[in-house]
């Protein structure tokens, strides 16, 4: 069935995303951080700021906040034991050969190209700033998702930047 008469709800998304990362105390400036010690050898002289504008920019993106808005929720389901077995117990432990976490933020990371791409692979392995934070956190809270999604759009947003800048 389409519903002609539904108008994607661009705000309402965008506050939801926002909402749910500062329940996590993450901010967009921690992700610009993130990108701007990841292109500090390629763009020493950026200011912050333009990373910070950039992070912004990137997350109302449609496709950006559809793959939050659900790494969100499964997270939030997990945390609250909402998800059925053997589920639950893949995403609570972030079992390793899972990927569907990885999936999500690809699917971020690849909207500015390969290089995207590329960043995202480099920031996953070196976890950095509230990435590892979130990673490492071992709290009743679930962040089986939001750590790749980080990471993901701040690879976004140095592919962004690279592209920007070349």
């Amino acid at each position: 069935m389409n519903n002609s008469s539904f108008k994607y709800p661009d705000q309402a998304a965008y506050k939801l995303v926002t909402d749910q990362l500062a329940a996590k105390n993450i901010t967009y400036k921690e992700i610009a951080a993130i990108t701007q010690d990841m292109q500090r050898e390629y763009l020493p002289d950026v200011p912050l700021s333009e990373f910070e504008t950039e992070t912004e920019d990137v997350l109302h993106k449609r496709e950006v906040m559809n793959n939050v808005m659900v790494a969100l929720e499964l997270d939030r389901l997990a945390t609250e034991n909402q998800l059925k077995e053997p589920l639950e117990s893949i995403i609570r432990n972030d079992a390793g050969v899972f990927g569907v976490d990885k999936g999500l933020a690809l699917n971020i990371a690849n909207i500015y190209g390969t290089i995207g791409v590329t960043n995202y692979g480099y920031v996953d392995k070196v976890k950095e700033g509230v990435i590892k934070r979130l990673d490492e956190e071992k709290t009743d809270q679930v962040n089986t998702f939001i750590d790749d999604i980080i990471g993901a759009i701040a690879a976004a947003v140095a592919a962004k930047m690279a592209h920007k800048y070349a």
